[in-house]
């Protein structure tokens, strides 16, 4: 019988992770399950549409969370699909309700799966702080997500359309963003004016990236 792997700090992490996500899960299904027998044994028509209505909520926020999960194996992922079914889970989710719309503008852009995963969270807080903090003064709302490569690096753009005199603060969402962007080796840039904000994301391929990407010197 082979000797056991060394339980070492990452795979301590990954394991937590993983008991997390299981974890969340496991509630989502637990209110889907008792919000759909309410609405199954209740009498009340309207009461029976807005719970189903709930119950729909519910299947989007958990389609959020499955496309957020962090990825098993070590593959390539195409970063500009995966921003695609994010934007639109989120849509679906939360921006809809808010007559807010998501523009994405994406490459085909392979990148090795868990950094394409950390590339998603960070997307993810940006246009969940832009959702929650823009003052859009009567204009039609909108979020663009814009990724691209420039030939060795990965520039990715999250603007909105909300005023940006002094909205935007250092909070513990754009901390992590912080730390997921300085774990692939890249920057942020913010800029904003009266009536937009944009937040600018840099960061280099590595080597077998820029192989899938076929980038030439």
């Amino acid at each position: 019988m082979a000797d056991p792997l060394p339980y070492t700090p990452a795979l301590e992490g990954r394991t937590l992770l993983d008991e997390l996500n299981h974890r969340i899960k496991n509630e989502f299904a637990s209110l889907i399950n008792l919000v759909t027998y309410k609405a199954v044994w209740t009498d009340n028509a309207a009461a029976k549409e807005e719970l189903s209505n709930v119950v729909e909520l519910l299947h989007q926020h958990v389609q959020v969370h499955s496309i957020l999960t962090m990825p098993d194996g070590d593959t390539l992922a195409d970063a500009g699909d995966q921003l695609r079914k994010l934007g639109l889970a989120l849509s679906r989710s939360k921006l809809d309700r808010m007559n807010i719309r998501l523009v994405l503008s994406a490459e085909i852009l392979p990148l090795e799966s868990e950094r394409c995963w950390r590339l998603a969270l960070a997307i993810y807080e940006f246009v969940t702080n832009a959702a929650r903090h823009a003052y859009f003064d009567g204009r039609n709302g909108e979020i663009k997500i814009e990724l691209m490569r420039a030939n060795t690096w990965v520039n990715c753009r999250v603007t909105d359309n909300g005023s940006g005199v002094g909205r935007i603060k250092l909070g513990r969402g754009l901390r992590v963003v912080g730390d997921l962007i300085m774990s692939l080796g890249g920057r942020i840039d913010r800029t904003s004016g009266p009536t937009w904000n944009s937040f600018d994301l840099d960061f280099p391929l590595t080597r077998r990236e820029q192989r899938a990407n076929r980038v030439t010197s």
